[in-house]
């Protein structure tokens, strides 16, 4: 299949190689061009209008301002060709998906958002589980890529901005495991107990899931660079979850003192250590 793809960073980068060994032809446009020069196998386009030409787009940029510089809510859109299914891999707040999907109806093209959980090395292995809503039809076209793409592929209606909704809750969930690990670490070492010896009981059988193994290991050898996921990033999905909240007027307590420890950690110039750095914070603030 002729697919453009717009955005490679470390994501759009794992996903568009998934995309080149599945046999698909690529033509690819990202804003630092080298990212997309050095993508083996994929055609790379002068500009971004160019991947608008085949029967698919996806895309995977870092938010919603990403998306309206580059015109995929709007001018960029005019340029695509007729029939075009546009697959939106990244995390942006449910009201621009809205406002996404009546840009692409208007001008005759498909909207699907696509928003993923999982970490480059994740997606590279097959992993990636991906959040689905978008017109039946739509939906139909891109299913087997998002089968190529990942493991799982969760269907959750036609309304494009519920699978943004579901992406930014579970994102939510992921900081506030962070953050609870980060004070239970904090209280354990302060009161001279091994906290690796904690975290393998845990997770043993209480626990038992990739975010506490994997994030509580992290946070305890402080392995925050290079980053899996950027801080600023964390901060900008608190953000949304916040915005969402306050639309749908749902009091969330944790979620005020979450975000507030992800401007904190921005204070301190942690902007590109991973976003499970904020767990450090609790560290630091009990004198370890």
């Amino acid at each position: 299949m002729k697919i453009g793809f717009i955005g490679l960073g470390q994501m759009g980068t794992a996903i568009a190689e998934r995309l080149i060994k599945a046999g698909h032809e690529l033509t690819v446009w990202n804003r630092s061009p080298g990212a997309a020069q050095a993508l083996a196998g994929a055609k790379v386009a002068k500009t971004p209008a160019e991947t608008l030409q085949g029967e698919v787009l996806f895309s995977m940029l870092a938010n919603d301002q990403a998306m309206q510089e580059v015109g995929l809510d709007a001018a960029l859109l005019d340029k695509a060709a007729k029939g075009l299914v546009h697959a939106n891999l990244a995390t942006i707040s449910p009201a621009f998906a809205r406002a996404l999907a009546a840009a692409h109806e208007s001008r005759g093209l498909g909207y699907v958002a696509t928003p993923v959980f999982a970490r480059p090395d994740a997606v590279a292995k097959g992993l990636m589980v991906v959040i689905a809503a978008g017109a039946n039809d739509d939906f139909a076209k891109i299913e087997p890529l998002l089968g190529e793409i990942g493991r799982r592929t969760v269907r959750i209606g036609e309304e494009p901005e519920k699978a943004n909704l579901f992406k930014i809750a579970g994102n939510f969930m992921i900081m506030s495991a962070v953050e609870t690990m980060g004070e239970t670490f904090a209280l354990l070492k302060k009161g001279g107990v091994d906290a690796n010896l904690f975290l393998d009981t845990m997770t043993e059988g209480l626990f038992a899931a990739p975010i506490y193994k994997n994030y509580g290991k992290q946070i305890l050898t402080q392995a925050y660079e290079p980053a899996g996921f950027y801080l600023w990033l964390g901060l900008k999905d608190s953000t949304l979850v916040r915005d969402a909240a306050k639309e749908l007027a749902v009091p969330m307590p944790v979620l005020d003192l979450v975000r507030a420890q992800y401007e904190e950690a921005m204070k301190k110039g942690w902007k590109d250590k991973d976003w499970a750095s904020i767990a450090q914070l609790s560290l630091e603030k009990a004198g370890l």
